[in-house]
């Protein structure tokens, strides 16, 4: 506020107001109500607020100049250097990050302020110190990091060059100076389905292959540097193997020899991913899908094969049980009293059949002559 003699500023707890004369430093005003004689009117006050509160360099910079003993109380000055950040803390809070050749002012007053400098050339990863005192909430161009899952594992490189490969964890590295990449690799087993495909065997026949291969990284080193996409180079490297294989075979051979096929494939496929840093655990065929015309003269000719056989197990049995009998009746020829013994045994079946039987013997004659009638040896005389 100024009068007709007096220039009046009013300063808070919370700030501090820098006085000029005729746009010359004089000082900084304190928390308090000044009242300062300027009859030509050519004193100036700006109030800066100050609680972790920061001036612009330049006017730091003019202030230092000018009078350095007032720069020196009231302000803290950072200036970092090539290779070097500074963590800037305010009351024991980390606030701020610089990066190299970076400059700075704060108030000094209300607030503490704390400066640590970094040497990051000295060291590529962040200590744990350091980053339990940074926000890496927020993303920051001077700090590459990656958490790494239990299932995972980390490989880094610094400016394209590998330098290490880290394992589960949470890793953060400089990315001052140097350009700081982080590829994950999954390390669980992966499963990969091969679509199918018209392939022509070796005697013309078109068919349809659907493969299924489980794959898992051995060598993460090797995987990062084979292949922009490992999932799909197995992809292709499949499908060649399966074109391969099936075009040197008849429809016969690969309906007739699956195990032996999947065998092929696997060995096909380890010699061409070996430098890819993977290992196929399991690849094999999972359809063979065929033309529809071709489908129908197969169904018949297994249809034929399997009636072929059915008539041989019959033919084989009723030769069989033609044997038993030629073999039974021999006994019963050579064995008179087996043949009665078998006369009887018929005869019981037949009673068990027949609800009832009326026997009418001659005069004179009972059940035993009656018998001998029905049923007579060779040689016996009828009673």
């Amino acid at each position: 506020m100024r009068g007709m003699l007096n220039l009046t500023v009013i300063v808070k707890d919370d700030e501090r107001a820098l006085l000029t004369r005729d746009g010359k430093f004089v000082r900084v005003l304190g928390a308090g109500r000044h009242k300062l004689f300027d009859p030509f009117g050519q004193l100036n006050a700006e109030t800066f607020k100050i609680v972790r509160g920061e001036l612009a360099w330049d006017r730091y910079a003019t202030i230092a100049s000018v009078a350095p003993k007032a720069a020196g109380e009231h302000f803290v000055p950072v200036q970092t250097q090539a290779g070097e950040v500074a963590i800037v803390s305010f009351d024991g809070q980390p606030t701020h990050l610089m990066a190299p050749w970076q400059t700075r002012a704060f108030w000094k007053g209300v607030s503490k302020v704390d400066v640590e400098r970094i040497d990051v050339k000295a060291s590529l990863r962040i200590e744990k110190a350091h980053l339990a005192r940074l926000d890496l909430t927020r993303a920051n161009p001077m700090i590459t990091q990656a958490i790494i899952e239990s299932h995972e594992t980390g490989i880094v490189f610094v400016d394209g060059a590998f330098v290490e490969e880290v394992k589960a964890g949470r890793h953060a590295f400089w990315n001052v100076d140097r350009t700081v990449k982080v590829q994950k690799l999954d390390l669980r087993p992966q499963a990969l389905e091969i679509t199918a495909q018209e392939i022509l065997t070796k005697d013309r026949v078109s068919v349809r292959v659907t493969l299924t291969a489980f794959w898992r990284v051995a060598d993460p080193l090797k995987a990062v540097a084979g292949s922009t996409d490992i999932a799909q180079t197995l992809y292709k490297v499949a499908q060649f193997a399966i074109r391969e294989a099936v075009a040197a075979r008849t429809l016969d051979d690969i309906l007739a020899a699956r195990d032996r096929l999947d065998a092929e494939l696997r060995e096909s496929v380890a010699k061409r991913t070996g430098e890819l840093g993977v290992v196929v655990d399991e690849l094999g065929v999972k359809d063979v899908i065929l033309p529809g015309e071709i489908r129908e003269l197969i169904n018949k000719v297994v249809e034929a094969e399997r009636t072929a056989k059915a008539n041989l197990i019959r033919r084989q049995e009723e030769t069989a049980a033609t044997r038993s009998l030629a073999n039974t009746a021999k006994l019963m020829e050579d064995n008179k009293l087996l043949l009665r013994l078998k006369e009887l045994e018929s005869l019981e079946k037949l009673v068990e059949k027949v609800g009832r039987i009326d026997l009418h013997a001659g005069q004179g004659q009972g059940l035993e002559a009656i018998l001998k009638g029905l049923f007579r040896l060779e040689g016996d005389k009828a009673v």
